[in-house]
C-alpha cells in the first residue's frame, strides 16, 4: 500500500486521501498571498541584478574570485531573508567537483592533396573534457554523418552501415528538418517535433553520441539560423576554460576532441573534397541518408591545461509547517554563473551577465522573500538553489540531480528561472515546452487572475527546454517548468517582442554588453515572478502532486521512480 503522501490524480479522492492522512489542502488566504507577493518589487529585483552584474563580480566565472564573491553575496542574502542552510551539513553550500579545461588547439584539414589551415578561434574552436595534458588526432579520416542522430522512435540512424571508431565525424547543428509530405513548405510535426527542437538537436547530444560511437573527434558545423545564435557565441564560450563534472576514470568516456567550425570553413572543406555541401545537407534530411566518407583527413592537436575546481551550488531551505509533509520539496533554481572575463571587446573584458543570469537569481531571491512574508510556511518545504556552471553545460544542476541533498522521489517540482522580462508588462506568458506537465494547469489558473494567458514558445526551434537547468531535473523525472517573457507587450507594436528578442540575441547574449540598460522596465518581471511564487505556494500546499502529461518523454521515468513510494 503506498504511503499517504503518494501522488494521485487531481480529484476529490486525492484530497480525501490527504485529509485521511492527517492533512488538509488549506494554504494562505487570498489576502495573505497578496501581502506576500507585495514583497516582490522591481527595485528589489534591480538591486540584486546590480550587485551580481557589477564589475567587482568579474563575470562570475566558476572556480574564480568572481565565484567566491557571487556565492558569498547569495549566501548573505539567504541569511538576511531568514532562510535556513539548505545543506543538511548545516551550510548553505553544496561542493560541486569539476574539472576545468583550457585548450590551446591547432587544426588542419587535408583535402584533395592540399592543406586547409584553420585559425583559432576565427575558424574553429576545439576542446577536450579528458583529464590529459595533450590530445592528438593525426590524419583521422573525415566522415560526414548528417545530423549525427540515432533516434529509434523515428526510425532514424545517421550512422547506418559505418563504424566511425577512430574517425573524425562532421555533423550539422539542430534536428533533421524533415519536410511535411503534404506540404513541402512546412516541417513534419510527427518527426523531431517539426519546428520545435528536440534534445537530438542540441550540441551536447551530438558530442554524447560521438563518444558512444567511439569517434576520435567530433566537429559541428555552425550555422547561425539553425543554431539560433551567431558564431561569436560559440567563440566566446569555447575559447575560454571549459568544464565538466569530475569522474574517477579521468573523463575518458568523452570523445577525445569536441570542435566547431564555421559554415564558411565547412564549405571550403567539402569543396576541396569534391563534395557538394548543400546537396549533402539536403540528403541528410532523409531517413535513408548514409554517412559519407569525405576522402580527406583532420589533424587536431590540443594542449590541455587541466585544473580541479571546487565550485558550489548555494542552497537555502524553508522548512514546511506540516509534520508529515515537510520532508517533501518544491525546488526553485537559477544559475549564478556567467562567462567570467576574456579578451577586451570594445575595451570591456568582463562578461557581467545581467540578464544571464543575475536576473534569474534576483527573481529567486524575491520569491524567497515572499515565502518568508507568509504568516505560516507552506506545508511542504521549499528549496532555493543557485546552481553553478550552467554556462559550462548545466553542470551544477546535473550535479545536484545526480547527488541530491533531498530525495528526488520526494521532490514534487522544479521551477527554474533563467533571465527575466526587462521590457515591460505583457498580456501573456511564454511556457517553454508548453503542454508538458500539470504545473501549467496551476499556472493557467493563476495567470487568469492577472487577466493573462499562456503562449507557446515563439522560438521553439532554439530548443530552450534542453538548454536550461530544469532539464537536468526533468531527465530524472521531476516535473519541471521554465518560463519566458510573453510576446504580447501591452501598449507596444505587434513586432515589439521579436524585435527585442532578436536585439538581445544578436548583440547582448554571451557578450560583454549584457548589462543593465537605462530603458529597462521590470514591471513585467514582477508579474512573472509573482506567478512563479504563486505556483510554488500552490504545489507546496496542494494535496495532489504535479505530474507529466500523457505522451511526455519524462513521464515513464517519474512513474518508475515513484513505484513503492
Amino acid at each position: 500500500m503506498p504511503r499517504c503522501s503518494y501522488p494521485s490524480p487531481r480529484s476529490l479522492f486525492g484530497a480525501l486521501l490527504l485529509v485521511a492522512c492527517g492533512g488538509s489542502s488549506a494554504g494562505p488566504s487570498p489576502e495573505q498571498l497578496t501581502m506576500a507577493k507585495a514583497a516582490i518589487t522591481a527595485p528589489g529585483i534591480l538591486s540584486s541584478i546590480s550587485a551580481l552584474a557589477d564589475d567587482s563580480m568579474l563575470g562570475r566565472g566558476p572556480g574564480t574570485l568572481g565565484e567566491d564573491r557571487a556565492i558569498r553575496y547569495i549566501n548573505a542574502e539567504f541569511k538576511a531573508i531568514g532562510l535556513e542552510p539548505g545543506n543538511p551539513n548545516g551550510t548553505y553550500f553544496q561542493t560541486v567537483e569539476l574539472l576545468g579545461f583550457t585548450a590551446t588547439p591547432t587544426a588542419e584539414f587535408s583535402a584533395g592533396g592540399h592543406p586547409i589551415k584553420l585559425l583559432f578561434p576565427k575558424d574553429f574552436v576545439a576542446a577536450s573534457r579528458r583529464e590529459a595534458p595533450e590530445i592528438d588526432v593525426d590524419n583521422s579520416e573525415l566522415v560526414f554523418v548528417g545530423y549525427g542522430v540515432v533516434a529509434p522512435e523515428y526510425n532514424w540512424n545517421d550512422y547506418k552501415g559505418l563504424d566511425v571508431k577512430g574517425k573524425t565525424i562532421v555533423m550539422l547543428i539542430n534536428d533533421p528538418p524533415v519536410p511535411d509530405p503534404k506540404d513541402s513548405t512546412q516541417l513534419d510535426s510527427t518527426v523531431f517535433h517539426g519546428k520545435a527542437m528536440t534534445y537530438y538537436g542540441r550540441w551536447t547530444y551530438k558530442f554524447e553520441i560521438a563518444s558512444t560511437k567511439g569517434a576520435a573527434a567530433a566537429i559541428i558545423v555552425h550555422q547561425t539560423i539553425p543554431a539560433a545564435y551567431p558564431w561569436g557565441v560559440v567563440e566566446h564560450s569555447w575559447s575560454k576554460e571549459n568544464m565538466d563534472v569530475k569522474h574517477p576514470d579521468g573523463n575518458k568516456a568523452h570523445v577525445g576532441i569536441e570542435s566547431w567550425i564555421t559554415y564558411d570553413k565547412a564549405k571550403e572543406l567539402f569543396k576541396a573534397s569534391a563534395k557538394d555541401f548543400d546537396a549533402l545537407a539536403r540528403s541528410a534530411r532523409q531517413r535513408d541518408f548514409k554517412p559519407v566518407l569525405l576522402g580527406s583527413t583532420a589533424t587536431i592537436h590540443i594542449k590541455n591545461t587541466v585544473r580541479q575546481v571546487q565550485s558550489h551550488n548555494v542552497i537555502a531551505k524553508l522548512t514546511g509547517s506540516d509534520s508529515k509533509l515537510k520532508d517533501e520539496y518544491v525546488v526553485y533554481t537559477a544559475h549564478w554563473d556567467h562567462l567570467g572575463t576574456g579578451a577586451p571587446i570594445n575595451g570591456d573584458s568582463i562578461f557581467n551577465g545581467a540578464m544571464d543570469n543575475a536576473a534569474g537569481v534576483a527573481g529567486m531571491l524575491q520569491i524567497a522573500k515572499a515565502f518568508k512574508t507568509l504568516p505560516v510556511p507552506p506545508r511542504r518545504s521549499v528549496l532555493f538553489v543557485a546552481v553553478t556552471a550552467e554556462e559550462k553545460g548545466l553542470l551544477g544542476a546535473r550535479y545536484y540531480a545526480e547527488n541530491p541533498l533531498y530525495p528526488l522521489e520526494k521532490t514534487l517540482a522544479n521551477l527554474n528561472i533563467d533571465g527575466l522580462n526587462q521590457w515591460g508588462r505583457t498580456s501573456d506568458l511564454v511556457v517553454i515546452g508548453k503542454g508538458n506537465s500539470t504545473l501549467e494547469d496551476i499556472l493557467t489558473e493563476l495567470a487568469t487572475g492577472q487577466q493573462r494567458t499562456l503562449s507557446p514558445d515563439p522560438e521553439s526551434e532554439k530548443g530552450l527546454y534542453y538548454r536550461a537547468d530544469h532539464f537536468e531535473f526533468a531527465k530524472h523525472g521531476v516535473p519541471a517548468m521554465f518560463l519566458d517573457a510573453g510576446v504580447h507587450f501591452i501598449g507596444k507594436p505587434d513586432d515589439y517582442s521579436k524585435t527585442k528578442r532578436d536585439e538581445y540575441t544578436d548583440h547582448d547574449y554571451h557578450n560583454v554588453s549584457d548589462q543593465i540598460k537605462p530603458d529597462w522596465d521590470l514591471s513585467g518581471a514582477v508579474d512573472d515572478v509573482g506567478l512563479l511564487f504563486g505556483v510554488g505556494v500552490r504545489v507546496a500546499n496542494d494535496p495532489v502532486w504535479p505530474t507529466w502529461k500523457a505522451g511526455n518523454e519524462f513521464k515513464a521515468i517519474r512513474e518508475k521512480m515513484l513505484v513503492g513510494h
